[in-house]
């Protein structure tokens, strides 16, 4: 045969490297193994997962903690004030959060430990609301529970109707009240419902006039440029019993400058004040003997440019009629007024002629503002404090007009 002859020695080389290769690649098989067996050694564990590192088993009891949710899930017709609450047995309350289908949080916070939760404040009527809790046991375990219901829609109900109106300015005497359409036999869940805030604060309380009417004032007159904000929160407010409030509001309005005026009964002359200093002094008439003009401090309610005065609609029966009254504003529920008078002669700072009022010289139909009312009228607002003295009248009562300024602090907060 032909060719070139095979050497023995060549053979066996590439023998030799076959087996290296091969030992090679069982080296790198074996490296891969051990890598990926874990943790090796003689401890590396039973193979149950329990081994000296640790369990790799999560923790999958259940929490003891028991949340109850009142009203149940589903319920409706329910009641706006004492129905819901939120219990925690075996555990701790930890997360209450309760809205209405708009998203509007209800307030509340968690008591006795964890154990109970009850919200600040009523419901809403007619409204659903969707409760969400969760407490945790001893062992730190979380156990949730959640509510749907609706409150009742009421078949009576009442508003309040305030003043002064929302947005404006008034004077330094002016409280917040407000009449109720109804007359009010659960007075605290009422007045809990009405919030005031001030800017700069001012401590602010209400006084009841009977049943359907509430005034709020600060102890001494507000200060001037304080801005008051009203929230009325009476809907779903059981005001006396299944009749409900309807009304969410929020007034806000602002005290201008500080005017207070004095009249003296028995002198005949005002003296009129803005902010602590003499303005004018103005010389005036009061009610004669039998019609004194009340003592006592008196707020400016209404302001009308020009009336018609008949003694018909204040008990005068058919004493006088006059028409073309000009610049009345307006100090009592009973007809007390403080207006320009154009028939009264040389009574102006000389003696008292009126059925009552105060009145001040000025000109039929008030066309001339150069009269001493017109002045007047034209620097006064709602709100504005007129103080009579030296009358023979008794002191004028709180709840006649806004007039609760006659009262003292601590009558007031009874």
């Amino acid at each position: 045969m032909n060719g070139r002859p095979i050497s023995g020695a060549s053979v066996g080389a590439r023998a030799h490297r076959g087996k290296g290769i091969l030992a090679l690649l069982l080296g790198v098989l074996m490296l891969a193994v051990t890598a990926c067996g874990g943790g090796g050694g003689s401890d590396s564990g039973s193979g149950d997962g329990k081994g000296k590192g640790g369990s790799d088993t999560a923790d999958t009891k259940a929490s003891q903690a028991v949340v109850t949710i009142a009203p149940k899930d589903g319920a409706d017709g329910v009641k706006t004030s004492g129905a819901l609450k939120v219990t925690a047995a075996k555990g701790k309350l930890t997360e209450v959060e309760v809205e209405d289908s708009k998203g509007n949080a209800v307030d509340g916070k968690i008591t006795d430990g964890g154990a109970s939760w009850t919200p600040a404040t009523h419901l809403a009527s007619a409204t659903k609301y969707k409760v969400h809790a969760v407490a945790k046991d001893a062992d730190g375990r979380e156990s949730a529970e959640q509510s749907d219901f609706t409150t009742l829609t009421p078949k009576n109900t009442f508003v309040g109707i305030y003043t002064p109106e929302d947005g404006s300015k008034v004077g330094v005497g002016m409280p917040f009240s407000v009449h109720f359409t109804r007359g009010i036999t659960h007075p605290e869940d009422v007045e809990k419902a009405i919030k005031i805030k001030t800017e700069p604060a001012v401590d602010v309380q209400g006084h009841w006039f009977g049943n359907d009417r509430l005034d709020f004032r600060p102890e001494e007159y507000w200060k001037a440029g304080t801005e008051v904000t009203v929230t009325l929160n009476l809907d779903g407010v059981e005001g006396r019993p299944g009749v409900y409030g309807k009304q969410t509001k929020t007034v806000k309005f602002t005290i201008g400058r500080s005017q207070v005026s004095t009249v003296n009964a028995k002198t005949h002359k005002m003296t009129v004040k803005r902010d602590g200093k003499t303005l004018k002094t103005i010389a005036i008439t009061t009610g004669k003997a039998g019609y004194d003009t009340w003592n006592g401090q008196m707020v400016i309610s209404e302001r009308l440019r020009v009336t018609r005065m008949n003694g018909e609609t204040v008990g005068y029966g058919g004493e006088y009629d006059i028409k073309d009254v000009p610049d009345a504003q307006r100090l009592t529920n009973s007809g007390t007024f403080i207006h320009g008078n154009y028939w009264g002669g040389d009574a102006f700072g000389n003696y008292n002629a009126s059925h009552g009022c105060i009145g001040l010289r000025d000109a039929r139909g008030g066309g001339d503002r150069s009269t001493p009312a017109a002045w007047f009228y034209d620097h006064s607002m709602i709100g504005d404090v007129v103080i009579v003295k030296n009358s023979n009248d008794k002191t004028v009562a709180p709840d006649n007009g806004l007039n609760g300024w006659n009262m003292s602090w601590s009558d007031w907060t009874a």
